[in-house]
Protein backbone atom coordinates (compact mmCIF):
# COMPACT_ATOMS: atom_id res chain seq x y z
CA UNK A 1 0.00 0.00 0.00
CA UNK A 2 1.52 3.48 -0.90
CA UNK A 3 2.19 5.74 1.67
CA UNK A 4 -0.66 7.84 2.36
CA UNK A 5 0.33 12.02 2.98
CA UNK A 6 -1.26 12.52 6.45
CA UNK A 7 -3.01 15.63 8.07
CA UNK A 8 -0.61 17.88 9.93
CA UNK A 9 -0.73 16.97 13.80
CA UNK A 10 -3.07 19.70 14.90
CA UNK A 11 -5.37 19.05 12.29
CA UNK A 12 -5.32 15.48 13.61
CA UNK A 13 -5.44 16.59 17.23
CA UNK A 14 -8.45 19.23 16.82
CA UNK A 15 -10.40 16.54 14.75
CA UNK A 16 -10.49 13.78 17.35
CA UNK A 17 -11.19 16.28 20.30
CA UNK A 18 -13.90 17.66 18.30
CA UNK A 19 -15.69 14.18 17.70
CA UNK A 20 -14.93 13.35 21.43
CA UNK A 21 -16.66 16.35 22.26
CA UNK A 22 -19.51 15.40 20.14
CA UNK A 23 -19.57 12.16 21.38
CA UNK A 24 -20.48 13.99 24.11
CA UNK A 25 -22.57 16.83 24.09
CA UNK A 26 -25.05 14.72 21.28
CA UNK A 27 -26.03 12.35 24.23
CA UNK A 28 -26.16 14.85 26.71
CA UNK A 29 -28.32 16.60 24.33
CA UNK A 30 -30.93 14.01 24.07
CA UNK A 31 -30.85 13.40 27.64
CA UNK A 32 -31.79 16.96 28.36
CA UNK A 33 -34.71 16.98 26.29
CA UNK A 34 -35.80 13.12 26.09
CA UNK A 35 -35.67 12.17 29.46
CA UNK A 36 -35.72 15.88 31.26
CA UNK A 37 -34.33 16.07 34.63
CA UNK A 38 -37.01 16.73 37.16
CA UNK A 39 -34.21 18.60 39.47
CA UNK A 40 -34.21 21.83 37.98
CA UNK A 41 -30.87 23.17 39.25
CA UNK A 42 -29.35 19.88 38.08
CA UNK A 43 -31.24 20.12 34.67
CA UNK A 44 -29.53 23.72 34.36
CA UNK A 45 -26.32 22.27 35.03
CA UNK A 46 -27.20 20.03 31.97
CA UNK A 47 -27.87 22.65 29.88
CA UNK A 48 -25.10 24.49 31.17
CA UNK A 49 -22.80 22.04 30.26
CA UNK A 50 -24.06 21.09 26.97
CA UNK A 51 -24.03 24.53 25.71
CA UNK A 52 -20.47 25.63 26.86
CA UNK A 53 -19.10 22.09 24.89
CA UNK A 54 -21.02 23.51 21.97
CA UNK A 55 -19.41 26.51 22.16
CA UNK A 56 -16.10 25.14 22.65
CA UNK A 57 -16.83 23.06 19.36
CA UNK A 58 -17.59 25.83 17.34
CA UNK A 59 -14.02 27.47 18.73
CA UNK A 60 -12.44 24.36 17.73
CA UNK A 61 -14.25 23.91 14.70
CA UNK A 62 -13.32 27.40 13.79
CA UNK A 63 -9.34 26.65 14.02
CA UNK A 64 -9.71 23.74 12.37
CA UNK A 65 -11.13 25.29 9.35
CA UNK A 66 -9.14 28.67 9.71
CA UNK A 67 -6.07 25.83 9.30
CA UNK A 68 -7.59 23.66 6.65
CA UNK A 69 -8.43 26.74 4.28
CA UNK A 70 -4.74 28.26 4.43
CA UNK A 71 -2.93 24.49 4.24
CA UNK A 72 -5.57 22.41 2.59
CA UNK A 73 -6.53 18.47 3.19
CA UNK A 74 -3.73 15.90 1.53
CA UNK A 75 -5.08 14.11 -1.30
CA UNK A 76 -7.69 11.28 -1.55
CA UNK A 77 -5.71 8.17 -2.34
CA UNK A 78 -5.26 7.89 -6.17
CA UNK A 79 -8.62 5.84 -7.96
CA UNK A 80 -10.98 7.23 -5.72
CA UNK A 81 -14.10 7.64 -7.86
CA UNK A 82 -14.98 11.08 -8.66
CA UNK A 83 -18.55 10.59 -7.22
CA UNK A 84 -17.04 9.31 -3.71
CA UNK A 85 -14.47 12.40 -4.42
CA UNK A 86 -17.57 14.66 -4.50
CA UNK A 87 -19.69 13.18 -1.72
CA UNK A 88 -16.86 13.23 0.95
CA UNK A 89 -16.15 17.12 -0.17
CA UNK A 90 -19.68 17.92 0.30
CA UNK A 91 -20.02 16.04 3.09
CA UNK A 92 -17.07 17.52 4.68
CA UNK A 93 -18.12 21.15 3.45
CA UNK A 94 -21.93 20.02 5.38
CA UNK A 95 -19.91 19.17 8.80
CA UNK A 96 -18.23 22.24 8.95
CA UNK A 97 -21.21 24.63 8.12
CA UNK A 98 -23.08 22.71 10.56
CA UNK A 99 -20.45 22.44 12.96
CA UNK A 100 -20.81 26.25 12.86
CA UNK A 101 -24.15 26.68 12.63
CA UNK A 102 -25.40 24.69 15.29
CA UNK A 103 -23.68 26.26 18.12
CA UNK A 104 -24.94 29.78 17.10
CA UNK A 105 -28.44 28.16 16.92
CA UNK A 106 -28.43 26.50 20.28
CA UNK A 107 -26.88 30.09 22.02
CA UNK A 108 -29.86 31.70 20.42
CA UNK A 109 -31.89 29.52 21.20
CA UNK A 110 -31.12 29.62 24.75
CA UNK A 111 -30.83 33.51 24.65
CA UNK A 112 -34.59 33.41 23.30
CA UNK A 113 -35.60 31.12 26.23
CA UNK A 114 -34.33 33.76 28.79
CA UNK A 115 -31.36 31.96 29.71
CA UNK A 116 -27.85 33.74 28.26
CA UNK A 117 -24.98 31.65 27.53
CA UNK A 118 -22.41 32.01 30.56
CA UNK A 119 -19.32 30.52 28.94
CA UNK A 120 -17.43 27.99 31.21
CA UNK A 121 -19.84 29.79 34.44
CA UNK A 122 -17.29 32.76 33.35
CA UNK A 123 -18.40 34.93 30.27
CA UNK A 124 -21.27 35.75 28.93
CA UNK A 125 -21.61 35.45 25.30
CA UNK A 126 -23.30 38.10 23.27
CA UNK A 127 -25.91 37.70 20.92
CA UNK A 128 -28.64 40.04 18.57
CA UNK A 129 -31.50 38.77 20.21
CA UNK A 130 -32.36 38.77 23.80
CA UNK A 131 -35.00 37.19 26.03
CA UNK A 132 -37.97 36.87 23.11
CA UNK A 133 -40.30 33.67 23.57
CA UNK A 134 -42.36 34.50 20.71
CA UNK A 135 -39.35 33.55 18.32
CA UNK A 136 -37.71 31.04 20.86
CA UNK A 137 -39.96 27.78 20.00
CA UNK A 138 -38.58 28.14 16.07
CA UNK A 139 -35.05 28.59 17.47
CA UNK A 140 -35.38 25.29 19.57
CA UNK A 141 -37.11 23.39 16.06
CA UNK A 142 -34.06 25.02 14.51
CA UNK A 143 -31.51 23.36 16.72
CA UNK A 144 -33.22 20.12 17.06
CA UNK A 145 -33.22 20.24 13.10
CA UNK A 146 -29.34 20.95 13.24
CA UNK A 147 -28.84 18.37 15.52
CA UNK A 148 -30.80 15.92 13.83
CA UNK A 149 -28.72 16.90 10.29
CA UNK A 150 -25.70 17.14 12.10
CA UNK A 151 -26.04 13.28 13.17
CA UNK A 152 -27.13 12.53 9.72
CA UNK A 153 -23.90 13.62 8.43
CA UNK A 154 -21.56 12.36 10.80
CA UNK A 155 -22.95 8.78 10.13
CA UNK A 156 -22.67 9.67 6.36
CA UNK A 157 -18.59 10.54 7.91
CA UNK A 158 -18.31 7.16 9.76
CA UNK A 159 -19.97 5.43 6.40
CA UNK A 160 -17.74 7.21 4.12
CA UNK A 161 -14.74 5.90 6.29
CA UNK A 162 -16.01 2.13 6.70
CA UNK A 163 -15.78 2.13 3.04
CA UNK A 164 -12.27 3.38 2.72
CA UNK A 165 -11.76 0.94 5.86
CA UNK A 166 -13.24 -1.94 4.79
CA UNK A 167 -14.25 -2.30 0.82
CA UNK A 168 -11.40 0.00 -0.67
CA UNK A 169 -8.73 -0.81 1.56
CA UNK A 170 -6.61 2.35 0.45
CA UNK A 171 -5.19 3.29 3.68
CA UNK A 172 -7.76 6.48 3.61
CA UNK A 173 -7.86 6.61 7.59
CA UNK A 174 -4.13 6.40 8.62
CA UNK A 175 -4.62 10.30 6.96
CA UNK A 176 -6.18 10.79 10.21
CA UNK A 177 -4.14 8.90 12.87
Amino acid sequence: MPDIPRYSALARWLHWLIAALLAAIIPLGIWMVVFAPKDEAFKLRLYDLHQSLGFTVFLLVLLRLTRRLNRGAPPLPVGTPALIRRAAGINHAALYAMLLIQPVMGVLDTTAWGFPLKYWGLVTIPTPIGHDETIAPLLSTLHRLGALTLMVLIAAHLLGAAYHIFIRRDGLLRRML
